[in-house]
């Protein structure tokens, strides 16, 4: 079963920057994409940003764009998100999820399962 523990979570003051790591162990093929959400209390979670195994296509939400990046050591089974420009709205519990079927529209349509535990991101002067 595929399996996912996150890291590199902290408390950081607006504007500054912080790298997740989401490593995977436990799966037999690869998956179709690996994506990290977050949520904080009360709120659905939100999904962030994606990245494909095939191609390395990539998707960030609106709300991040320009300011996250995605990307993965395939030899590490490790998928990263540098988040750089903290604002006080990214705090929230930050987790990745695998996606094991394809989407016409990319990794941001797709069905997500085996999420991790999460890492708390705290942005706050």
């Amino acid at each position: 079963q595929l399996q996912f523990v996150e890291s590199g979570g902290g408390l950081v003051q607006p504007g500054e920057s912080l790298r997740l790591s989401c490593a995977a162990s436990g799966f037999d093929e690869e998956p179709y994409s690996i994506a990290w959400f977050r949520q904080v209390p009360g709120k659905e979670h939100e999904g962030v940003s994606c990245i494909q195994s095939s191609d390395g296509n990539t998707w960030y939400a609106d709300s991040v764009k320009g300011r996250f990046t995605i990307s993965r050591d395939n030899a590490k089974n490790t998928v990263y998100l540098q988040m750089n420009g903290l604002k006080p709205e990214d705090t929230a519990l930050y987790y990745c999820a695998a996606a094991h079927f394809g989407s016409d529209v990319g990794c941001s349509g797709a069905t997500y399962a085996d999420w991790g535990q999460g890492t708390q991101v705290t942005v706050s002067s």
